[in-house]
């Protein structure tokens, strides 16, 4: 049931309402919120450092290359050279992903046009990806980490093999080896995870023999290992003990072993796509699968084959590793996207070429209603997370000193000659430390177990504020919420505190 459209010009009203769903989820207010702890708020250092030493090779905190963060730089190098166009801030932090992530769309929607004949397909699969929890919310596309940028690649990769295997254009596994890289310069190891399902697919169709036997294979394979080699032998020169930090963080530990308590069960991620991440859309998935298996359209059999293997293959890999995060299932989404786009697709053709309806109206609007009755909901949820973006309870008190920070450089509050006592994850905060230095505030952190007479200390964190109270004399000099600025007197004779 899979039509070819009409020329383009036919489906720009189309082209403009996708764009609009687009624009708020991936980029409406995506500075809004301070930068998260963690994987954001370290890549910012990274980045920051980059653009201030010019080192494209090794990654640095704190002056020293990072041997915590081991993963290549290639989202580091978009967020650093953003940070050089645009200033250092969150949108420069933000803006590569929301990027991948348009362009992961424009990707689905060119794919649907130029293999499966349908504008409209594409058009509902974005909205479905689009529409997704798990796709829109922390750590993917609205955020500075790794995920969306990997997805993009991903994407490339595995829609490249099949246009391979579709189409044997040398073209098209060159491209496919060339993304497949890139996605290993983003998260490392991660870019290979949906290997598996290439190879399943190739010895199902019959192709996997012809596949060893072209020359092509072998260069392209060339070409990937060429450039990702590349990279990991060159810092490794640079940064002598790098590989062996890489087969500590990646290759074996997160997998085979518990890190940093992340420990789930094996229905971790079953779990949460059926109850929140794609809990709008999950039950068409088998409706998805059944129309797209039994198509008679065998473009549409296949790629519901391929992207059912893709989302399979790297849904088992994610579920037996040790360490479970639920943003490791970003990659799956744009294929979930595409199964469920089947089923709607096909619901979508059959009011549009449905005679009755037809006859009685001049212009046939039954499909497009049924998207949008489909897709508010979902996409009215969405916008809740994105337009209106806001803390919840626990992180309005985890990032109260993240946004007193952030509206010092904003003017709000003077901070020259204030020291910050914090302990614990602080990357965030040392963020807008250091844009702060940069406009000349003189500012820095302090152990808040080492203070001396004179210092003007600020601090939210409760056990910090009551060392400073049970083993300083002070003066309170400004209260904001429950952030403090102290002037400290001289150290009490007895430590009473415990702390």
């Amino acid at each position: 049931m899979v039509q070819t459209q009409k020329p383009w010009q036919n489906t720009i009203p189309g082209i403009i309402v996708l764009l609009a769903m687009i624009a708020v989820p991936l980029f409406g207010h995506l500075d809004t919120l301070p930068l998260r702890l963690w994987d954001e708020s370290r890549l910012a250092i990274n980045a920051y450092e980059m653009m201030k030493d010019g080192d494209l090779i090794v990654t640095h905190f704190n002056g020293q290359p990072d041997m915590w963060n081991t993963k290549p730089p290639l989202m580091i190098w978009c967020q650093a050279g953003l940070m050089k166009l645009i200033g250092v801030n969150e949108l420069a932090v933000r803006l590569p992903s929301a990027i991948a992530a348009l362009l992961t769309c424009l990707t689905l929607l060119i794919f649907s046009v130029r293999y499966l004949g349908s504008f409209w397909f594409g058009f509902i699969a974005v909205s479905v990806l689009i529409t997704s929890v798990g796709y829109i919310g922390p750590h993917a596309v609205r955020a500075g980490d790794y995920d969306a940028l990997l997805t993009l690649f991903t994407t490339l990769s595995g829609l490249l093999f099949f246009m391979h295997c579709e189409s044997k254009r040398p073209l098209h596994i060159y491209l496919s080896a060339v993304a497949m890289a890139l996605a290993i310069l983003t998260k490392s190891i991660t870019g290979l995870l949906f290997v598996p399902a290439f190879v399943l697919f190739a010895l199902l169709h019959g192709q996997l023999t012809t596949l060893l036997k072209n020359r092509h294979f072998y260069l392209s394979t060339a070409l990937f290992l060429g450039i990702t080699l590349g990279y990991y032998l060159l810092r490794e020169m640079r940064n002598d003990g790098y590989l062996s930090a890489v087969q500590l963080n990646e290759l074996g530990g997160r997998y085979l072993q518990v890190i940093e308590h992340h420990a789930q069960d094996s229905w971790f991620y079953f779990n949460r796509i059926t109850e929140q991440r794609f809990a709008a859309w999950h039950l068409l998935l088998p409706c998805g699968l059944a129309v797209g298996f039994f198509h008679r359209d065998g473009r549409m059999s296949r790629i519901t084959q391929f992207s059912a293997l893709m989302v399979t293959v790297f849904f088992i890999v994610i579920s037996t590793a040790k360490t479970k995060l639920e943003w490791y299932d970003v990659p799956m989404y744009p294929f979930m996207a595409i199964i469920v786009a089947n089923f709607i697709h096909f619901v979508f053709e059959v009011l549009r070429s449905n005679a009755s309806i037809n006859s009685m109206l001049r212009f046939n609007v039954a499909p497009f209603i049924l998207l949008f009755l489909i897709t508010i909901r979902p996409y009215q949820q969405i916008l809740s997370i994105s337009y209106f973006p806001k803390e919840n309870a626990v992180d309005k008190d985890l990032f109260e000193l993240t946004y007193y920070l952030r509206d010092a450089i904003r003017e709000k509050h003077d901070l020259n000659g204030t020291h910050v006592a914090h302990v614990g994850m602080n990357t965030n905060n040392l963020f807008y430390v250091n844009i702060l230095k940069d406009k000349g505030v003189n500012i820095d952190f302090k152990e808040h177990t080492s203070l001396a007479t004179g210092d003007r200390i600020m601090a939210q964190q409760a056990l910090v504020k009551a060392y400073i109270e049970n083993n300083y004399s002070f003066e309170l000099t400004e209260k904001t919420g429950n952030v403090m600025h102290y002037t400290i007197g001289e150290r009490k004779a007895k430590n009473t505190s415990g702390l």
